[in-house]
């Protein structure tokens, strides 16, 4: 049954949510996607299978969530991530995001360490929209966006073209990652498809180099793609997640009073 958090903001997020054991699982989605695609329902059948806590939700202006999708920005996202699993999650979390859900998850494993215990990015994209700046707007682009305030760009995942805003790309700048040391004390996975148009190897290879962490580890699945949810690669997820989890709990049970039951309301 999906419901909603209303965030200090005031944004009503939609979300879902498995109740089991500690350490949980939040999936944070992409650019554009919602908590009901193949990953995040993979996930949670994994998390329904084995007893695990488990979390899926929309940001603001995606899915089932309210607001307007062009209204919103990373900073924003970010907000509405951070306030479900303050809400709704007890413990450090084992976070999974795919593509720009890989961003968020590193912001807030950099701002909130206390709820983290484990990262998995899939094709994480992290500081994406300086990206689409610098490589991949034109000088026409980049005029049309100072000028209107929004640009139109035709999509693979959609008939309808996804609006870029001024917004989106300069509140983007506020909140990059890469631009300063990233020290994450968990275990880190990241897995990457070699035939992803959208977010190349070269950034996850950029994005191992950069991340300082006792237990980081990249996965190369050779002509997978962006979306990454072929059978193959969903147990591929699985499998990340249950390592991921594996250490965390090993950490966490020296502290009994970390492991506490996982969204029991």
């Amino acid at each position: 049954m999906t419901t909603y958090l209303t965030t200090p903001q005031g944004r009503h997020i939609a979300y879902h949510r498995t109740e089991g054991r500690a350490p949980g699982v939040v999936f944070l989605g992409g650019f554009r996607s919602d908590m009901t695609g193949s990953k995040a329902l993979h996930l949670q059948a994994w998390a329904e299978a084995t007893g695990r806590a488990f979390l899926r939700f929309d940001y603001s202006g995606h899915g089932a969530s309210r607001g307007e999708f062009a209204d919103g920005a990373i900073g924003d996202w970010r907000e509405d991530a951070a306030a479900v699993i303050e809400s709704l999650t007890e413990g450090p979390q084992v976070l999974v995001g795919s593509s720009m859900g890989g961003w968020i998850s590193l912001l807030l494993a950099r701002d909130l360490p206390a709820h983290v215990a484990g990262l998995v990015g899939i094709a994480a994209a992290p500081d994406f929209t300086e990206r689409m700046w610098e490589d991949e707007f034109s000088l026409a682009d980049r005029a049309r966006l100072v000028e209107d305030g929004v640009l139109l760009r035709p999509s693979d995942y959609s008939d309808e073209p996804y609006p870029i805003t001024r917004r989106l790309i300069e509140e983007g700048r506020r909140n990059l990652v890469l631009d300063q040391p990233l020290k994450l004390p968990f275990p880190v996975r990241l897995l990457q498809g070699t035939a992803d148009s959208d977010v190349p190897p070269s950034v996850a290879l950029g994005l191992l180099d950069h991340i300082e962490s006792p237990d980081l580890r990249l996965t190369l699945v050779k002509g997978a793609d962006h979306r990454f949810s072929t059978p193959a690669c969903l147990d591929l997820i699985t499998e990340a997640v249950e390592d991921a989890l594996h250490i965390s709990e090993a950490h966490l049970s020296m502290d009994p009073a970390c492991l506490k039951k996982s969204n029991i309301r």
